[in-house]
Order: C-alpha cells, then structure tokens, then sequence
C-alpha cells in the first residue's frame, strides 16, 4: 500500500471532490454539487435514481436520472465517486486524492459495502490479465457474504 490515505468528510469531502473535478478539468457545477452532496449523504450505496430522488426532493423539481448517471461516470472517472458493479450503484470515494483499484465487500443480508483499497491483490489481478494478453484498464473485485455484524447475530 504505501502511504497513508487523507480520508474526506463532510465539508472537507466537498472541498476535494470539486478540486478533483477541477484537476480532471471540469467544472463544479451547481448540479454537479448537488449529486455530490446526495451521493456522499448516503450511508450504503445508491443508485442513479436514489441519488435523482433525493435531489429532486432538495430542488423541488424533478431531476432525471440519466442526468445524474452522466455526472455519476463523470465522477468515477475523475475518481470521486466508485461504482459498484453488483449492485448498480455508487459511493463517494473519501479519498479522492488517491487512485487505487478497490475491493468492495458487500453484506448479502444488510446491504453494507465496505471499501478496501488493496494495491497488491488488484496488481496481481491485473498482472494476470496483462500475462493472458490483455490491457487491463479497472479491475473490479467485489466480494459478496456477511458483514461482522450480520455474522455475529
């Protein structure tokens, strides 16, 4: 791993999403700002429509949701937002400063995703790919069970 990662919250984690987007040479839209804001306000992953909801309710108009799907690749791309492929769905990364791959696992019974950045397993996934001959771009590893607390109970 390497170093020490500067995790975002709150106002903070605002603040660095739009100097990200603003790196990657995009603008920090109003609209952009407010998925954003909704995004990061959910506590499990959300989808493109639980973040559409949730805007249009702050708005009080109706926000469409493919709207919120290009912002949501936007961000992914400039590395604020990770998708989860499972599940269609989307967190804020809260360490938009630094590029890994990630490992999501993914409770089965309460829904919780935990994030992991692990360099070493996502490097030895994509050594496996180059070594079959193909260019990896994101490997995505997603791993499905029961959270510690689901476990327990």
């Amino acid at each position: 791993m390497g170093h020490v990662h500067h995790n975002h919250e709150g106002e903070a984690l605002t603040v660095a999403a739009k100097a990200g987007m603003e790196k990657a040479g995009e603008q920090w839209t109003t609209m952009r700002a407010a998925v954003f804001d909704a995004l990061a306000s959910f506590s499990q992953p959300a989808s493109a429509y639980d973040i559409a909801e949730k805007v249009s309710q702050a708005q009080g108009r109706r926000v469409a949701a493919n709207s919120v799907y290009r912002i949501l690749d936007l961000f992914v791309g400039a590395n604020l937002a990770r998708r989860v492929e499972s599940a269609n769905a989307y967190v804020a990364n809260d360490h938009p400063d630094c590029l890994h791959d990630c490992i999501f696992l993914i409770c089965d019974q309460c829904g919780q995703t935990t994030h992991l950045d692990d360099d070493t397993l996502a490097g030895g996934v994509r050594a496996a790919a180059r070594q079959a001959g193909f260019a990896p771009d994101r490997p995505v590893i997603e791993v499905r069970g029961r959270c510690g607390e689901c476990e327990a109970a």
